[in-house]
């Protein structure tokens, strides 16, 4: 096994996800930590792998269109890693057909055959995939293009689905918190062959040079954190000295955030559903210098909080409920994403975040503000719960402002947020 070459490894991977029960992040964590891969292996094992999810459906087409009679799983996932290569990437074409070949067990002349029969038809391919129906020729779930074609149009459609088979750009927050006192803007600012300062975000760098400095993270400079993020703290807008709940914190990066705007004054308190989520925050704040600051940390399921541990619990001047979602806004960095979801999954999660927005509602303070969020674009997930929460408690909540995020339109990963208001 620890001589697996990167190529052999993306598909265990690919061959491991089509088994149905474990996500891709999952996988390709575990995998990179048995093979002990780093840099280029890693990143081409995560190319090929996200790759094919990203183009599943349209490579399988692409197969139908090459290969004449039957033809075993293992080899379909292989000729996958193969046409990816060639149409996807900048592989040289005897590299990507020689290395996907050596992978075969069995088949391996029709392999050979087919795949470079597709290198040599590759621009009358690519036509013909173009010609396809949307859900094929950009692998996308039929119930999803229905679903946002009524809700955005078929143009916006066609862009969000180029736009989710992009690889993503990496992008950081500078953290003006560091634990040493160092100026991060300053330092990231000079480093302009590194990175770019986002327009319209403040504190927000577009990385120009692949992953993040390790120096930089060592240091707590930086948070790997999508500008879309910042929509929901924008929101709540935090004053100095305040006591905010991060309802939903995991892994960290909004409660930071919080933290940052309130200057470093007041506290955040950040809770999660299980020990092990809660771990990664800690780590996260751990490395930003923040922990034993104003941010603590507390295990919490706020879809059924014991009564008695809720009731104890101080009320809070705003409350940020960024709640598990269908990620449909984020389909782009959650590549398996697409391939999960169900059409009636989301009235599922409507109501799994209802429950938890009502429990938060309960630690507010009078006057108060609750912020809900998502990383959804859907309806039943976003205005659906707002209104459904304005419907319930109509002499106690005003909602105030609302606000998203759409990859087509402004470049970032979708989000959706919504202020309310606890009337005093």
């Amino acid at each position: 096994m620890a001589n697996l070459n990167p190529r052999q490894i993306a598909l265990e991977a690919l061959k491991t996800w089509e088994n149905g029960s474990k996500h891709a992040d999952d996988i390709l964590g575990a995998l990179s930590q048995r093979h002990r891969l780093q840099g280029a292996d890693h990143g081409l094992v995560q190319t090929l792998f996200y790759g094919v999810l990203r183009h599943l459906t349209r490579l399988d087409a692409i197969i139908d269109e090459l290969k004449r009679g039957r033809m075993n799983h293992e080899n379909r996932c292989v000729l996958r890693i193969g046409l990816f290569q060639l149409f996807h990437t900048d592989i040289p074409p005897h590299a990507a057909v020689n290395e996907t070949v050596a992978l075969a067990r069995g088949m391996r002349g029709v392999i050979n055959g087919i795949l470079r029969n597709a290198q040599r038809q590759r621009e009358k391919l690519e036509a013909l995939a173009d010609s396809w129906p949307l859900p094929v020729s950009h692998s996308h779930p039929e119930f999803l293009i229905d679903r946002w074609t009524a809700a955005f149009g078929a143009d916006a459609t066609r862009k969000l689905c180029a736009w989710n088979n992009e690889p993503p750009p990496v992008y950081v927050r500078s953290n003006r918190l560091a634990p040493d006192g160092a100026d991060a803007d300053q330092i990231i600012g000079e480093a302009t062959h590194l990175a770019a300062k986002v327009k319209g975000k403040s504190g927000f760098y577009r990385l120009t040079a692949g992953a993040p400095p390790k120096e930089w993270l060592d240091a707590g400079l930086i948070y790997v954190q999508d500008p879309s993020t910042s929509i929901a703290c924008d929101l709540m807008a935090p004053h100095r000295q305040e006591y905010l709940l991060d309802a939903c914190a995991a892994p960290g990066g909004k409660a930071a955030l919080l933290y940052d705007r309130m200057k470093g004054t007041g506290k955040v308190l950040a809770t999660d559903i299980s020990a092990a989520r809660l771990e990664t925050v800690r780590q996260n704040l751990n490395r930003l210098g923040l922990r034993d600051r104003g941010i603590g940390t507390e295990e919490v399921d706020w879809q059924r909080p014991p009564k008695g541990k809720i009731a104890q619990m101080p009320k809070f001047d705003g409350i940020l409920v960024d709640v598990p979602c269908s990620n449909t806004g984020v389909i782009r960095r959650r590549v398996d994403v697409r391939w999960r979801l169900r059409p009636d999954e989301f009235l599922e999660m409507q109501r799994l975040q209802l429950a938890i927005a009502e429990s938060c509602l309960t630690r507010l303070k009078p006057g108060g503000r609750l912020v809900y969020s998502t990383c959804s674009l859907e309806p039943e997930e976003n205005r659906g719960v707002v209104d459904l929460l304005l419907e319930r408690h109509p002499d106690k909540l005003v909602l105030e402002e609302t606000a998203e995020s759409l990859p087509w339109r402004d470049g970032f990963d979708g989000a959706f947020a919504a202020r309310l208001r606890l009337k005093k």
